[in-house]
């Protein structure tokens, strides 16, 4: 799992043809935040939270919490409250497919999200939904214990039964394009020759 960690999700998404993607909307509240770690996946209903507080408590640190909250954004799935609870907890990350709030107090704690949008209203407690289910994040599925790895970019899945498979794809993309940049950098000849290989294929 640490191996992902400093792999760009551009060069892992191309590993698996972007097909575990999320949504593109769901981007980090800070560019410099970056996660790659196991999915504790919550299912709740829109508006209605305490799922995500009962996530909270059963989550593992490290672990990262990936909600769908339907890619509703009228209503906050937490504040800057209940995330440095996750934050105190251990818990790597926040990713939802929804909204948060209290952005000022949530950017203070450094704690990374990856959601949908912001908003003002709070979620009620009716207490529907549930914890490590499969689910569907950003138009992804999502099962408890895939590899999430998040960063400016955006958010991938990493299949757990294929990440040995997909990491070595995404190191060898990684290291690809280390040398074409190396390659051409700076250099007028070898740009127009590596843009006459591309567009005369």
């Amino acid at each position: 799992m640490n191996h992902f960690q400093n792999i760009p999700t551009t060069c892992i998404s191309d590993a698996m043809q972007g097909l575990n993607n999320m949504d593109p909307a769901i981007k980090p509240l800070k560019e410099e935040y970056r996660i790659a770690g196991r999915a504790f996946t919550v299912k709740m209903p829109v508006g209605d939270n305490l799922c995500v507080l009962r996530a909270i408590r059963e989550a593992n640190p490290g672990d990262n919490l990936v909600v769908d909250a339907k890619g509703d954004t009228y209503r906050a799935i937490a504040g800057d409250f209940i995330l440095g609870l996750a934050q105190t907890l251990g818990i790597q990350g926040i990713v939802v497919d929804g909204a948060i709030r209290d952005i000022v107090g949530t950017k203070q704690l450094n704690f990374p999200v990856f959601c949908r949008g912001t908003t003002v209203a709070a979620s009620g407690k009716a207490g529907w939904g549930e914890i490590n289910v499969p689910i569907s994040c950003g138009g992804t599925t999502v099962h408890p214990g895939d590899l999430i790895v998040g960063d400016a970019d955006g958010v991938v899945v990493v299949p757990r039964s294929k990440e040995q498979e997909i990491l070595q794809k995404a190191l060898e993309k990684l290291e690809q394009d280390r040398k074409r940049a190396e390659r051409v950098s700076g250099k007028v000849a070898e740009v127009k020759q590596y843009l006459d290989d591309v567009l005369d294929k």
